[in-house]
C-alpha cells in the first residue's frame, strides 16, 4: 500500500484514496464531503464511463427510440433537434438506462442476447474508466494544483478484477497509486439495500458467468421463456445473490490489496479532518494486526 502506516497517511502531502463496495453505502457520500472541503478533487468512475466510453452508445440508444416517433424522425434527420444525455455526477440514470433490464419486451426488457451486449460493453469501459485513475491524479494536480484526490467507484469493479492473483492489471495499478478503501456494511446494512432495490429495482452489471447462471435458474424456477420473464421481477429476485456474489471479492480486495472501514464508520464522517481521523485508525489497526 502507499500509506503503510497512520503517520505515512497523516504527513502525506498529497492523499489519494480510491472507495469500492456496493452501491448505497457510503462511497459517493464522503466523496462529496471531501470534494466540498475545497482541497480533494473527486473522480467518478461511473461519471467517466457514461461521458468518455459510453456516453455514443447511450445517445445512439435515445436517437434510436426518438426515430420511431415519426415528428421526431424527420427533426432528427433534418439536424432540426439534437439529442444528448444530461449526466452529472449527482444524476447517473443515463448509464442505467442503457445497461437496462433482460425480458420481456413489452415490459421494457432487453433480449438476453441484446442485454449480454450491452453488459461487456459496461464492462470494457468500467476497466478503462479505473485504469484512467493515474491519468486524473496527475491532471487534478497538473490543472487545477488539487492537493488530494478521491477516486468514487461502481459497485461492480470486483467483478472485473482476480483480487488473489497478484498481478492483477487493475488492482496492481490501483494500489500503486490510491489507498484502497472498501465500505463494508453489516446484514442491517444489507437488509436496508435489499429492501430499497425492491422498492425501486435499477439495472446493474453482472460478472458474465454469474448473470448465466441466475438467468439459467430463474428461467427454470419459474419455468418460463425469455421473452416471458419479467424485468424487474428477475432483476429484485437476482440482487440478494448478487450482493452475497460480490461481497466475498470485495473482502479479498481490501486483505490483498487496501484496507476496510464499516459503512457506519463512513456515516459519522461529518469534515475531511474525521476522514484522516479514521483513516488513521485504520492503518494503525490494520498495522497492529499484521
Amino acid at each position: 500500500m502507499i500509506y503503510g502506516s497512520a503517520q505515512d497517511w497523516h504527513s502525506a502531502a498529497r492523499k489519494k484514496v480510491l472507495f469500492f463496495g456496493m452501491s448505497g453505502l457510503g462511497k459517493t457520500y464522503v466523496s462529496n464531503i471531501l470534494r466540498d472541503s475545497g482541497d480533494w478533487f473527486h473522480y467518478s468512475i461511473d461519471y467517466r464511463i457514461g461521458t468518455r466510453y459510453m456516453g455514443e452508445y447511450i445517445t445512439d440508444n435515445a436517437k434510436a427510440q426518438a426515430m420511431k416517433v415519426p415528428f421526431l424522425r424527420e427533426l432528427l434527420l433534418s439536424d432540426s433537434i439534437y439529442i444528448g444525455s444530461n449526466i452529472s455526477f449527482e444524476n447517473l440514470t443515463p448509464v442505467s438506462a442503457y445497461l437496462g433490464k433482460p425480458g420481456n419486451p413489452d415490459l421494457g426488457g432487453l433480449e438476453i442476447a441484446e442485454y449480454r451486449r450491452r453488459q461487456e460493453q459496461f464492462r470494457l469501459a468500467e476497466i478503462h474508466a479505473l485504469l484512467d485513475t493515474g491519468y486524473f491524479i496527475d491532471r487534478a494536480q497538473r490543472l487545477y494544483d488539487y492537493p488530494h484526490f478521491i477516486c468514487d467507484t461502481g459497485g461492480s469493479i470486483c467483478e472485473w478484477v482476480d483480487p488473489e492473483d497478484p498481478a492483477d492489471q487493475v488492482l496492481t495499478e490501483l494500489s500503486r497509486r490510491t489507498l484502497m478503501v472498501w465500505i463494508k456494511g453489516d446484514d442491517d446494512h444489507t437488509n436496508e439495500l435489499i429492501r430499497r432495490f425492491d422498492k425501486a429495482p435499477k439495472p446493474m452489471s453482472y460478472q458474465a458467468d454469474f448473470l448465466t447462471r441466475v438467468w439459467d435458474a430463474y428461467l427454470d424456477h419459474n419455468g418460463c421463456t425469455e421473452a416471458e420473464v419479467d424485468p424487474d421481477a428477475f432483476i429484485r429476485w437476482t440482487y440478494a445473490q448478487a450482493l452475497a456474489h460480490r461481497q466475498p471479492r470485495y473482502a479479498a480486495m481490501a486483505k490483498n490489496w487496501g484496507v476496510a472501514v464499516t459503512a457506519t464508520e463512513i456515516g459519522q464522517v461529518r469534515d475531511a479532518r474525521d476522514f484522516d481521523e479514521l483513516i488513521e485508525r485504520t492503518l494503525e489497526a490494520r498495522l497492529s494486526r499484521a
